[in-house]
This record gives C-alpha cells, structure tokens and sequence, in this order.
C-alpha cells in the first residue's frame, strides 16, 4: 500500500478497510431522514361552493376565488354520445365542435374568435358519453360580456353547414387514422370486448355514421337536451349576490326541466379467452386483460380502492415490483379495478412488452391477480397504499376549483354532498380482513380476457402457450361507407 492514496482505493474497499479498523460508518448506520417527523394529515375540511336550485330544477353553483383576476364557467348537460342513434355514432363529437365554430345568429364562430381572441377570452363546447358543455373564462373586467355571450350560443345557437362539414371531415381524418398507434388499438378493442361492439359503451362511430349526420341532427340534438337538468359552475373574482341575481334574470324565466329518464342497462363479464390483433410494423407487444369492474355506489368502495392502490397503483404496487422490477417483463405496467360514477367499470390491466416476452409477461400478470385471492395482503402494503391515497386525494381538491369541480360532479350523477369526506373516512377505516374479502368476492381470473396488440412473428413462443387456448383474432379493418352514402 505504499505510495498509494485514499483516492485510489476502491470506494467498497476503502469502506471495508474502516470497518475492518474499526471506524463506525456513520453514513451506514445512521439515516436521519427516517427521523424526520410526518405530521398528521390535516382535516379534510374543503371550501364548498353556494348551490341555488332554481324552482324550474337547474342547479347553480358559485365559487368565489379572489385571488386572481380572471372567472371561468361552464354549464354541465344531460345527454352524451350513449344515447347517439346507432345509425349516426358520433353526432356527439360532431355536434361538440360545429356548435362552437358556428356560433349565433348574430355573431358566427369566426367573428366570435375574433372578438374572444382580443380580450384573451374563450369560450368552448364539447361532448363525452352522457354530457354536453358550454365552458368559459375571461379576465374579470371582461366577465359580464364574455358570459352574455356564451349564454347566447347557448339559448340561441345558429349551426351552420359548412362548420358541420368541417367537423366531419375532421373526425374522418381521426377514423382512417385510428389504427397507427398500438396502444390506441389495444384500449379501444379491450373495452370493446368487456362492452360489446354494439353497446354505447363499445361501439366506435365510422366513415358512414358521421356521414349520416345532417344539420338537421344537430339542432334536433340541442332542442331535446338544452331542456334537461342543466347545472350552471362558475368561479372566481365575483360576487356571488350580483352574479347569482344575473342569472337568475336569464334562467328563471326557463320552463321546468324535463326529467332524464333512469337507465335499464345490462352488463355481463367476459368469459375467459385470448384475441389478436396483428401489428406487423411493431417489435413490442400492448397487453390488456380486462373484465367488468363495478360503480361507485358499492358499499365497498373504499377497500377497493385501496386494493387497486396495492394491486396496481404505481411503483411501490405488484404489479410494478413484481413485472417490471423483479422479472424485467415490462416497459410499463399498471391496473385496476375500474370504479365509474353511474355504470360498471373495467377491471384493466395495461402492459407493455417486448414481442419475445409477450407470453411469459401475460402469464406472470394473471399469477399476479390470482395472488389477489390467494397471497395475504400485508401491514406494510395497507399503510403504504392509505397514505399515498389519501396524501393524493388531498391535493386533487386542494383549490376551490377543484372542489367546485368535484361538487358538480357528485351533483350531475347524484351522489351526496357529504361523498368527498365519507370517502376519505371509508379508506382510513379500511382493514386487512376487509382487503381479503373484497378480493376474494370480486377477483375472478376466470372472468378476464386478454388481449394482445403485436407483431404475430415475433412473439415466440406463440400466445397459445398462455394457456388460455387458441388466441381468436380481431378484425380492425376500417369500414368504407357502401357506394351512395
């Protein structure tokens, strides 16, 4: 050792050395950061919004927030792209872009782009399975104008055809277009195979559904739902007595909502079964293995929440340890078992692979959700998975527009307002005995499809070695609309 220096000793030598002399490893031994205090998280005690319940039903919700200068709005509608006409899938999304772009009577989209676009204002509309919306915001000094006139596209749309032609064109670019990305495909078919390709959960618009879509449809649209339970959020730099007096003037004067009927929906799981679909230009594999999930009324809510946080809620889940960590089966993997506000959910499982790891990756998912059943949930796993909820959870609805959000939301699918604080209660309360039971009741592998989105000769061994059978394959071909149409 003579002659030789500190610097050059191998870093776990050098360190063998001072234990071997005697010297304590300081830096080994102790890790102060594990002494550092965790606080107690504090009460969950959001700042709700004021609700006015009109006497002709719509509901109005105000949030004042005075930090910035700026408010925002949006009124939230009854009536989405599930209750489309099979024959004209996709009027929701058409319906969603013409009538921003078409504007009023007395002022078209383009000349409202260019009055909203000098005063750094927007207004927008849009569209998803079971709603429509109008959305707004503007600098406060600009407010009462900005929402004068998204009250006007909203009572008194103008659609015009040409602002139609632009959207199908559009959404026909995004269809001929559908089939490029592999995990598209494979979110888009998973769902389609727990759904079914005819329920309005399932089915996908095409060329000739979009194309079937008239003028006519879009006004028709607007008139039957325009009249349902509208539900009016604004916030921001105001004042709730003169902004609740303003739109009072405006929607009081409206007849009394019209009811929106209870829907009569059946679901069933899939029954165990492997499909393909074949994406030569890929050298990896999207897998997803699905099954019917449930809806947030379930009286057991809470535990299951807190089993998807164990399962498959991020690095510290099985899913991610086991897969990706320990095996290296996977660039990313993750699931849960799906929780929807008014109609079942998908339990889903997403992960992606290389085309050679393809079986082996798949197999070791499923032993993992059989592990649900079988595996004891541990102490560990239980804390780790209710704090990182709850520590989310907190700052999810950390501003007043985000509790503002929540609360129309739990209004639109008629939860309680109390919901928020009931649920953060419910994960706090969960146990280990209720995790084994949830799993065992609602964790059937036998009730799972997998599906598989790859290149069919690179995955070796082939995905009969799944053991699920043969795998069934998955026409994608994009339909062309029938000579006429």
């Amino acid at each position: 050792m003579k002659n030789v220096t500190l610097r050059m000793i191998p870093i776990v030598l050098f360190c063998g050395l001072l234990s071997a002399a005697g010297i304590p490893l300081v830096a080994q031994q102790q890790k102060p950061w594990e002494k550092i205090p965790i606080p107690k998280l504090h009460d969950f005690k959001p700042q709700l919004p004021k609700k006015i319940e009109l006497k002709n039903g719509i509901v109005i919700f105000l949030q004042e927030d005075h930090e910035l200068p700026f408010v925002s709005g949006y009124v939230l509608i009854p009536g989405g792209s599930r209750d489309e006409d099979p024959a004209k899938v996709g009027l929701v999304s058409l319906y969603g872009q013409a009538w921003r772009n078409s504007g009023t009577e007395k002022l078209d989209g383009d000349a409202m782009d260019d009055l909203l676009e000098a005063k750094a204002a927007s207004i927008n509309s849009g569209g998803s399975d079971d709603s429509t919306f109008i959305s707004w915001d503007s600098l406060k000094g600009d407010s009462d104008q900005v929402l004068s006139l998204a009250m006007e596209l909203l009572f008194h749309p103008k659609f015009r055809p040409e602002k139609l032609q632009l959207a199908q064109q559009q959404d026909a670019t995004g269809i001929t277009r559908r089939n490029d990305d592999a995990s598209g495909i494979a979110a888009r078919e998973a769902e389609r195979l727990v759904y079914g390709t005819t329920s309005p959960y399932g089915r996908q618009a095409e060329l000739a559904t979009i194309g079937a879509v008239t003028l006519k449809d879009l006004e028709s649209w607007h008139d039957n739902t325009i009249h349902g339970k509208l539900i009016f959020a604004i916030g921001g730099d105001f004042d709730s007595a003169d902004m609740e007096a303003k739109l009072r003037k405006v929607l009081e004067t409206l007849p009394a909502v019209k009811t929106t009927p209870a829907r009569h929906e059946s679901f069933s799981s899939p029954t165990q079964g492997i499909f393909f679909i074949d994406k030569p230009d890929v050298n990896q594999s999207n897998v997803e293995i699905v099954g019917l999930g449930t809806d947030r009324h379930n009286p057991d809510l809470a535990t299951l929440v807190v089993m998807n946080q164990i399962f498959g809620g991020g690095f510290g889940s099985r899913l991610f340890q086991k897969i990706r960590t320990d095996l290296g089966l996977a660039y990313a993997v993750g699931g849960s078992y799906g929780l929807t506000w008014d109609h079942p959910g998908l339990f889903q499982i997403s992960l992606s692979t290389k085309s050679a790891s393809t079986v082996d990756a798949t197999k070791a998912v499923l032993e993992e959700v059989e592990k649900l059943r079988t595996a004891p949930f541990t102490e560990v796993e239980l804390n780790r998975a209710k704090d990182e909820i709850l520590n989310s959870f907190l700052f999810r609805y950390d501003t007043r527009d985000k509790v503002l959000n929540a609360r129309v939301q739990l209004e639109f699918y008629g939860y309680p307002e109390n919901y928020l604080e009931t649920y953060k209660a419910g994960v706090e309360k969960v146990t280990i005995a209720d995790l084994q039971r949830v799993a065992k009741q609602y964790v059937d592998p036998e009730k799972l499809d997998v599906l598989v989105v790859g290149n069919e000769k690179e995955i070796q061994p082939p995905l009969d070695k799944v053991g699920l059978g043969a795998a069934k394959s998955i026409d994608i071909t994009i339909p062309m609309p029938k000579q006429g149409n």
